[in-house]
């Protein structure tokens, strides 16, 4: 039996990455100035050096057991200084799609994810299909009508938390618990950690609410801005339901101005524009809309400084983009007392949920764990 640090190089995993656009790697000749401009490597977790290596011969293991390749922020400097035009800065984040699917649980999701390019429809329809089908059986797909109509006459609450509860829970916790364990093994295995858990955890929720390291990078540095958007956005939107659930289901407490139908929990429910709560709502929905747009246009640029783009980025962003605009379209349409098309809108809108958290352990969506438990391993292998 080979050793856990025999190298087992493999062709097909190289055609894999090349197929991807990752075949810039085969011009790198090891000259180190990716990772000498490279404002994140430090002398413990060099980047992206070792990984343009790894990836020319096809050492799929060794990628997923290198915390490394998630430290890796892809700001691109490495790319606009590369004198053999080799674009580690893209190569590195098909890295990071490949390190995905080699932690992914099961393994075939993590492929079919990771194939987005030719997998991309069968995503996106599935959760359409499946809530179109869920909506049809409970009312026929009639549109909510009256006086103060409400989503909840056409989806009720239950249903939806039926969903997403289990989803978000199940099928999308575990695999990522999975993912995540299988990765803080495999980098503990290539360095001892003994630093404090907690104040590693402390340290890095620090730098992530405040995207510290996106302020190192140079040439990607506008990526900052809309992913910080985004992350509050996200943020500011799950804290919002969270509270609606507590205060409705948890204490069964009316919510001021609320109509009649709401006191027992059931119906859906009208927020007037001033509540506290729907200011924290409409917040997060406007910190995603600008979020997801710089995104997008960073995305769209002619000149392209930050790397070429991915099937397996755009899934992503595409999902993203859904839940936004669906969101802020399905709100827009209530107030317009458009319920026809404002039905529509909304099986969409949960449809890109939905389809957001069941991906979360597969798509590009799984850097925010991976990346984390990098950081939380960084910081304790420092300390050592």
């Amino acid at each position: 039996m080979a050793s856990s640090n025999a190298l087992v190089p493999s062709s097909d995993l190289r055609k894999e990455i090349f197929s991807r656009g990752g075949e810039t790697a085969t011009r790198c000749y090891q000259c180190a100035t990716c990772t000498s401009v490279c404002e994140l490597s430090t002398v413990d977790n060099t980047f992206p050096r070792r990984q343009m290596l790894c990836v020319q011969w096809g050492l799929g293991e060794r990628l997923a057991a290198d915390p490394a390749v998630w430290l890796c922020h892809q700001c691109n400097d490495c790319t606009v200084r590369c004198p053999r035009d080799a674009k580690p800065g893209d190569v590195m984040q098909i890295a990071r799609g490949l390190a995905i699917e080699e932690l992914a649980f099961p393994r075939f999701v993590g492929k079919l994810v990771g194939n987005a390019r030719t997998t991309w429809a069968l995503l996106l329809a599935v959760p359409f299909a499946f809530w179109l089908t869920m909506v049809w059986l409970h009312n026929g797909l009639t549109a909510p009508s009256g006086p103060e109509w409400a989503y909840g006459d056409a989806v009720p609450h239950w249903l939806i938390y039926a969903v997403f509860f289990p989803a978000l829970l199940g099928f999308a916790g575990v695999p990522a618990l999975v993912g995540a364990s299988r990765a803080w093994k495999k980098w503990g295995e290539g360095a001892e950690r003994k630093g404090s858990l907690v104040r590693a955890v402390t340290g890095t929720v620090t730098e992530i609410i405040s995207h510290k390291r996106f302020g190192s990078c140079g040439t990607a540095v506008g990526r900052k801005w809309g992913h910080f958007l985004l992350f509050w956005g996200f943020v500011l939107a799950a804290t919002t339901s969270g509270f609606l659930v507590v205060w409705l289901y948890g204490y069964h407490l009316e919510l001021p101005g609320f109509s009649a139908r709401c006191e027992s929990g059931i119906a859906d429910c009208h927020l007037p524009l001033g509540n506290w709560m729907k200011i924290m709502g409409n917040l997060g929905a406007v910190s995603l809309v600008l979020g997801g747009l710089l995104i997008l246009f960073h995305r769209l640029r002619a000149d392209k400084p930050a790397g070429k783009t991915t099937a397996f980025d755009n899934l992503l962003l595409t999902v993203v983009l859904l839940v936004i605009g669906t969101g802020v379209g399905a709100e827009v349409l209530r107030l317009m007392d458009d319920g026809r098309l404002g039905l529509w809108v909304y099986i969409v809108h949960l449809s890109a949920v939905l389809c957001l958290f069941l991906s979360i352990p597969y798509s590009k969506f799984a850097h925010m764990i991976y990346r984390t438990l990098a950081m939380v391993h960084e910081r304790m292998v420092a300390t050592r």
